[in-house]
């Protein structure tokens, strides 16, 4: 006899040991254009910052503090785009769309991990154009091989340490509703909408944790910017204030969108929960903003270009 789904999904009213990830769409006919969309989105975010890369070991010109961490920010971006996206192309390319619990609890704790390390390679690249622009003098002694490498480690292990608390709650949740998640990946905000009881004191210890770990290196790397701008625009020679913006536009622009999206997703009440526009900011964060990343930095930064240029033999 068939089994009914739910006892399929559940050992007991509180042991769950599948979920079903809802995707983006049940419609039969959108399932073939956004695998193709989502194939196409994963490619360009692994070629691009493969590209990155591979630039920066390969000529020695790069090799300098800025694009050491560059280098590190684009291996967080493959990893943290690799926990999600090859999970919904395959989303809409099967049928069956169970996730197993263990594989839902280890997904989120890379994801989590990933983000959280970005937070703060973000912050100790805002950091490295602090001192490269208001210390200049000091730059190679403060940003040494040594420190910079502490430090890229740590963000590092910040992530995949402090990522084990919110983990570990969420696969305690008691799970007495529907198993189906409205998310195309084990999201934490959907995971706690599927929970039973009383989730209040947790609500506000996943919130304490989002404080802590991604608005304070957010501030951190405002404040790193209010003062490299007030640095820049004391300068008096206008060349001298373009050449040293320059060398920032680009992490302003994706710090600006990472903790951007981050924020209105995470910082804001579950009251304000929408699954629609959770999924769409998710891919946001997880998608879109990794892959245009390269494009930003190559884009916007003369060096680069200059190098690419001459390895395609474009002048």
């Amino acid at each position: 006899m068939a089994q009914d789904f739910s006892e399929i999904l559940y050992e007991n009213r509180s042991s769950v040991t599948y979920f079903m990830l809802v995707g983006f769409t049940d419609v039969p006919q959108l399932h073939l254009p956004l695998l193709l969309a989502f194939y196409t989105m994963y490619i360009l975010t692994i070629t691009g910052n493969s590209l990155i890369l591979v630039l920066v070991l390969v000529h020695l010109s790069l090799q300098t503090p800025m694009y050491f961490f560059l280098c590190h920010l684009a291996s967080l971006d493959i990893c943290y785009t690799s926990v999600t996206l090859p999970n919904l192309i395959w989303l809409h390319s099967q049928t069956n769309k169970h996730i197993s619990f263990t594989g839902c609890i280890s997904q989120q704790y890379f994801y989590i991990a990933f983000a959280v390390a970005e937070y703060f390679l973000l912050a100790l690249m805002a950091y490295d154009r602090y001192v490269a622009i208001c210390k200049p003098l000091h730059y190679s002694s403060i940003m040494n091989s040594k420190t910079c490498f502490l430090l890229s480690l740590g963000c590092w292990i910040t992530g995949f340490v402090t990522s084990s608390f919110p983990v570990s709650l969420s696969s305690r949740f008691n799970f007495c509703k529907s198993p189906i998640i409205n998310h195309f990946f084990c999201d934490l905000t959907a995971l706690l909408k599927l929970s039973c009881g009383k989730n209040g004191n947790i609500e506000v210890l996943i919130l304490v944790e989002s404080l802590v770990l991604g608005f304070m290196p957010f501030m951190f790397t405002l404040a790193s910017y209010v003062v490299i701008v007030r640095t820049i625009s004391s300068i008096r020679v206008k060349d001298g204030r373009v050449k040293a913006f320059s060398t920032c536009t680009s992490h302003l622009t994706v710090v600006v969108l990472f903790y951007g999206t981050m924020i209105v997703v995470y910082m804001r009440p579950s009251s304000m929960y929408s699954p629609a526009h959770e999924k769409l900011f998710a891919l946001l964060y997880t998608a879109v903003i990794p892959m245009i990343n390269p494009m930003i930095y190559t884009l916007r930064n003369g060096e680069v270009k200059n190098i690419i240029k001459k390895e395609l033999h474009l002048s």
